[in-house]
């Protein structure tokens, strides 16, 4: 495959081809190809040369994911019901005085929490959309884990946890955009 730049669709498909996927074929506004377990949109027919910015548009398409992004999803559970221990355990718990031991500061723990947390469905998703409105999500389970710690032991409701949270959330869905396109290319 030639390296990353302007390329004429036909040398696109002719690539594609000599990687082992089927010839293009008719499917909604555009054209895909198969192969390798992937299925690719095809850009329409342009006057210009496909450049990054087209080609990063067209990632793979319908049920065949990219190998790579399912794993993302795997991870999702365990990290969250950490994210819900840790939020809600009392103060006083050997959990709490442990972590309180780490001396990393809350809100910095709560960030990456989020982080991670919104990060995992933008990448595992199949559907793009799917996966940035789960991942955006995680705002509101930031919110209610919060809200809970009013009902836990020792614990105390912080804006500035829910906003560390928030931050967190951001971050993992825009950061999970172009390692998502990454995961679609390798």
């Amino acid at each position: 495959m030639p390296a990353i730049g302007p390329i004429k669709r036909k040398d696109l498909i002719a690539c594609l081809r000599s990687l082992g996927f089927e010839p293009p074929v008719s499917g909604g506004d555009h054209q895909y190809m198969k192969g390798r377990g992937r299925k690719l949109r095809i850009p329409n027919a342009h006057t210009e040369d496909i450049g990054r910015g087209l080609a990063g548009a067209y990632p793979s398409a319908g049920r065949d994911r990219p190998r790579g992004m399912g794993s993302a999803l795997t991870l999702f559970p365990p990290r969250s019901k950490t994210v819900v221990v840790g939020s809600l355990s009392p103060a006083a718990s050997p959990l709490m005085v442990d972590i309180g031991r780490l001396r990393i500061n809350d809100k910095v723990m709560h960030f990456c929490a989020y982080l991670a947390l919104s990060l995992l469905p933008v990448i595992g998703f199949q559907d793009r959309r799917h996966g940035l409105k789960a991942g955006l999500s995680m705002f509101l389970l930031g919110v209610l884990m919060e809200a809970g710690q009013h009902f836990s032991p020792g614990r105390a409701v912080e804006l500035g946890d829910v906003i560390a949270n928030g931050a967190g959330v951001t971050c993992g869905a825009l950061l999970g955009q172009p390692i998502r396109t990454l995961i679609a290319i390798l």
